[in-house]
């Protein structure tokens, strides 16, 4: 069985992630994206399997509002339940600072994201037309969000 765990983003792991960037993505950040990584409001995670980077998210956290940026699993381990695990320490998170929404954009082409958001609580909030790029023009990004109620949080 394969340890994961999921830790803070940190220089050490840049070259994996920006592999697994060019690897999971048709359009990927680009590379001073994924290596300007450091912000005062950064929450960015890695997911490791047994040591070795196979996942990440980029997140801010602005004032109680969680804004998911990027999450990409390395193709060779998608389909196993890990990107799941990734966006549940996303949402750990969240609890564990108070915040009150987690917000993200999904490509409306990507059923496999938008189903797991769904089932992990996520829900439609809107759409923004010809937000992402193809190789055929522009598509469509749907505005999802996961609400944190305050009976969530204790006293």
């Amino acid at each position: 069985m394969m340890t994961v765990r999921i830790v803070d983003f940190s220089d050490e792991y840049l070259d994996d992630v920006w592999a697994i960037e060019q690897k999971a993505h048709a359009h990927p950040w680009q590379m001073m994206s994924v290596f300007g990584w450091q912000s005062p409001m950064q929450c960015h995670r890695v997911l490791l399997l047994d040591g070795n980077v196979a996942g990440y998210y980029y997140a801010q956290n602005a004032v109680g509002d969680i804004s998911l940026l990027n999450i990409a699993i390395d193709p060779v381990f998608q389909g196993q339940g890990l990107g799941a695990q990734l966006l549940q320490s996303l949402i750990d998170y969240a609890h564990q600072v108070r915040a009150e929404n987690i917000f993200l954009e999904v490509r409306q082409s990507n059923s496999a994201a938008i189903h797991l958001y769904r089932k992990l609580g996520f829900v439609e909030q809107g759409t923004r037309m010809d937000y992402y790029p193809t190789h055929k023009g522009r598509e469509a990004a749907v505005l999802m969000a996961y609400v944190l109620l305050p009976e969530d949080y204790d006293g």
